[in-house]
């Protein structure tokens, strides 16, 4: 019997955070029939973390960056759940900065664009480190590309939009669009939309439920599996 997939999203006041995390679980039912796909949440929605946890459950983060939900929150939650596993998070996958560059296609974007800056928008978080390897998705994003540029802000930094539209515009953008590293719509997310909006800025959608987001929690979820339990 395989062992069940406990997707475990962030949770959020937002219905569509919550509804996004389902409509992945959806599409990894489709691809992996049979498999017990369930879907919990950190905080906020419901069910909890702990509520769908049996023997044997992989814990797959439904997660960009390996920050606090992933190193501490996730961990304390499954503590005393014997056999329960911990996958890593999505991270800069190649497949989801695939979906970022499907996503900017949406919005009229050209790899040939010279005068085109991009600004990948992203949570940002307390851990140094996550930050750094999020900032990594601009450089992924822009390679091939004729574009002026491509930079990293953080939404959680109210200075930090305006000040990568500005260090584009420096490097010779004539043109800006947002990128948004995120998995879902959100309120976080709304105040970034706010800023293009007023600034005139095109906006991308988020990651949302792509197939390759899918495909992503899978291969997380069998690495997993193929790592022995801690004893």
């Amino acid at each position: 019997m395989r062992s069940p997939l406990v997707l475990t999203a962030h949770g959020s006041r937002d219905s569509r955070s919550a509804a996004n995390a389902r409509a992945v679980a959806r599409r990894l039912r489709v691809l992996r029939p049979g498999l017990d796909v369930r879907v919990a949440f950190c905080e906020l929605n419901t069910p909890a973390l702990p509520e769908v946890l049996t023997p044997g459950a992989v814990v797959t983060p439904f997660l960009l960056a390996d920050a606090y939900h992933a190193r501490i929150d996730i961990p304390s939650q499954i503590a005393g759940f014997a056999g329960v596993r911990q996958a890593e998070v999505l991270g800069e996958d190649d497949r989801l900065v695939a979906v970022v560059r499907e996503r900017l296609s949406g919005v009229g974007v050209s790899p040939l664009d010279s005068g085109l800056g991009v600004v990948v928008v992203a949570i940002g978080s307390s851990h140094a480190l996550a930050n750094v390897r999020t900032a990594s998705v601009a450089a992924k994003l822009s390679a091939g590309t004729r574009w002026a540029g491509a930079t990293t802000a953080f939404a959680t930094s109210s200075d930090s939009i305006a000040g990568a539209v500005s260090d584009l515009r420096r490097r010779g953008a004539r043109r800006l669009v947002i990128a948004p590293w995120f998995l879902a719509p959100g309120r976080l997310l709304d105040r970034v939309s706010d800023y293009a909006r007023d600034n005139g800025i095109p906006m991308a959608a988020t990651l949302g439920a792509h197939r390759m987001v899918a495909e992503t929690v899978l291969d997380r979820y069998d690495e997993a599996l193929a790592e022995p339990i801690a004893a």
